[in-house]
């Protein structure tokens, strides 16, 4: 896995899109703030005119206190400098507040469109992405972007402005001995643009390794009785640590290359400084100026030195940023396959009948998943899919709940494809009870309410009494309170499953989904859990996928699914009188359960 996220940094392309990159930041995320950003720059005029004043004054200082000797002039030169530092002050707070406003504000709102953009992706999108990969460009791309914007705006206007004041002040000094020292500088940016470009290839390559590390962890914790039970300990310690030393890797090459700009810009301003103090040395003993001068050009080079050396980083982090911006989009220019047409309708609900019409459905490699298949469900029936590991029956509930599209063929409900209809109104006329049971760690309560947020609590209670859930809720330590744990770890199998149907109990849609609801339970917490199960199904329309086939013996209709078709259909007794597929699952599971 390591090898393959290395491999795909050849197919990143690192130049080609940095324009469109910029613009779509500035017009996307930046541009909305722009009289923020006129403000902030404002503030930065105000402290860069600060800091060159405030150099400036070194000339009064020198020439007319420490050689002239003009006692007059002590007052009023201490209240201007005052003066300058107060607007200075005032100004650094003002646009420092600011840059962090928007750098923050862009987070936030990059965070929030990812999130919407990822919450209606297609179910087939989160197989194929790790969730660890998902987080890592939710919480570390997005700070990226923040950081990038931010010294964009420090490096960029901040220190831009503070070394043109400044650089108007030593052309101010001295024209010739400013017009050497501009010609220095400008050589130290090309190294840099270089560095710059090596720094988006290693900041890219980092993230991906990150997000690969944050999907390993999350499957070892969430895993770890596994880990633990098969000895696997030294294994995923294998895993991680070589992970680890990868990032440690990237990261140190990422730190030399960041590192590399400060020599660069450390010799030039040294060069820079020896030529100031030979040349303007030689022009003060000569007379042609005054200590004043000298000392106010030497101090405003100095000064200039620390802005132009953020300048000459600022193309590494806007690459960095880049880098993580290029990573959001990606995902946030991936388009839904499952979305509302244009013509889409709320579904309008009669008798809830439902009826898979000639439906196939493939995968995207092109293998056929279902086939050719037709039933009907009539209203306030219970249909059984039963049939091998693999032979397709999940999928089947899986279209129905449009996390896919048939191939061909059609699902309709009241004899309306659901195709034409919105994917939210599908979906809250449907229950789903699964045995991978979700639970959200929060209270008892809460993962209830995800049927119907905003119900009241004694409908909450009325749910859980009808699940056989209210009297284990009321023995835990806080009640409905109580937080669940992580995927709620804190209750056993049967509690949780309780809770789920409690949950869908709440939501009171008229049609319902069972996947083996009960096939992970042992005997007692099967009991309790199918009595629940039994409660939910009355008076609604209700497709089951069976392992224990003891549990859809009382089905109104019962179809065995061989390899994605439908191969027969019948009653449990009609079933067990033909002595075909159905006969021998039930005969083998019967005689596996007398062994």
């Amino acid at each position: 896995m390591v090898n393959k996220l290395v491999s795909k940094k050849e197919k990143v392309k690192f130049d080609a899109k940095t324009r469109q990159l910029i613009s779509r930041l500035w017009n996307e995320s930046i541009r909305q703030y722009r009289w923020v950003v006129a403000l902030t720059i404002y503030f930065m005029v105000l402290a860069a005119s600060g800091e060159a004043m405030t150099i400036k004054m070194l000339q009064p200082i020198i020439d007319k206190i420490f050689v002239e000797q003009r006692h007059d002039m002590l007052v009023p030169i201490s209240i201007l400098i005052l003066t300058i530092f107060l607007v200075k002050s005032v100004a650094s707070y003002g646009q420092d507040c600011l840059i962090q406003l928007i750098g923050l504000r862009i987070v936030c709102d990059m965070q929030r469109k990812f999130f919407n953009h990822l919450s209606v992706m297609d179910h087939n999108f989160f197989h194929n992405n790790p969730s660890g990969s998902l987080v890592s460009r939710f919480t570390v791309d997005t700070v990226m972007m923040k950081n990038a914007v931010s010294s964009s705006l420090t490096n960029l206007f901040k220190d831009a402005l503070s070394v043109i004041f400044l650089v108007i002040l030593m052309f101010m000094q001295d024209v010739k001995l400013a017009a050497i020292i501009l010609f220095i500088f400008p050589i130290a940016f090309y190294p840099i643009i270089y560095l710059g470009r090596k720094m988006r290839k290693v900041t890219a390559n980092t993230q991906q390794h990150m997000g690969f590390l944050t999907t390993i962890l999350e499957q070892i914790f969430q895993g770890i009785s596994v880990v633990k039970s098969y000895a696997m300990e030294k294994y995923e310690q294998s895993r991680v640590n070589e992970t680890v030393e990868t990032i440690f890797k990237l990261n140190y090459k990422a730190s030399r290359t960041r590192s590399a700009s400060s020599p660069i810009m450390e010799f030039l301003g040294g060069v820079a400084i020896v030529v100031v103090v030979t040349y303007g040395g030689t022009r003060v003993m000569n007379g042609e100026t005054t200590p004043g001068t000298f000392f106010a050009f030497l101090g405003a080079l100095i000064t200039a030195y620390r802005p132009m050396k953020s300048i000459a980083k600022l193309n590494l982090n806007v690459q960095e940023g880049l880098a993580g911006a290029q990573r959001l989009y990606e995902i946030i220019d991936t388009p839904t396959q499952i979305e509302n047409s244009p013509s889409a309708r709320e579904l309008v609900l009669k008798d809830s009948n439902i009826k898979f019409d000639d439906v196939t459905f493939n995968y995207d490699d092109g293998t056929e998943a279902i086939t050719n298949m037709s039933f009907d469900i009539k209203s306030g029936t219970t249909c059984a899919l039963v049939g091998p590991s693999g032979a397709g029956k999940s999928t089947v509930l899986s279209l129905l709940l449009r996390f896919y599209d048939c191939s061909k063929g059609s699902i309709l409900i009241d004899g309306q494809d659901i195709r034409d209809l919105t994917l939210e109104s599908l979906r809250k006329n449907i229950s789903l009870v699964s045995q991978d049971v979700t639970l959200f760690d929060n209270t008892v309560r809460n993962n209830i309410l995800y049927g119907k947020p905003g119900a009241s609590d004694e409908e909450v209670i009325k749910a859980a009494q009808t699940a056989a859930a209210h009297d284990f809720i009321m023995e835990l330590p806080e009640g409905y309170d109580t937080i669940v744990g992580e995927r709620g770890m804190k209750l056993s199998g049967g509690q949780r499953q309780r809770l789920s149907i409690a949950r869908a109990m709440l939501k009171n849609a008229p049609i319902l989904l069972l996947d083996e609801a009960t096939s992970a339970l042992d005997t007692e917490s099967e009991r309790k859990v199918q009595a629940a199960i039994d409660a939910l199904m009355k008076n609604r329309t209700t497709l089951a996928i069976a392992h224990r086939l003891s549990t859809i013996i009382n089905a109104d209709v019962i179809h065995v699914i061989d390899k994605g078709a439908l191969v027969e259909s019948g009653t449990h007794d009609e079933l067990i009188a033909k002595d075909g597929a159905y006969a021998k699952l039930y005969q083998l599971q019967f005689n596996k359960q007398e062994s």
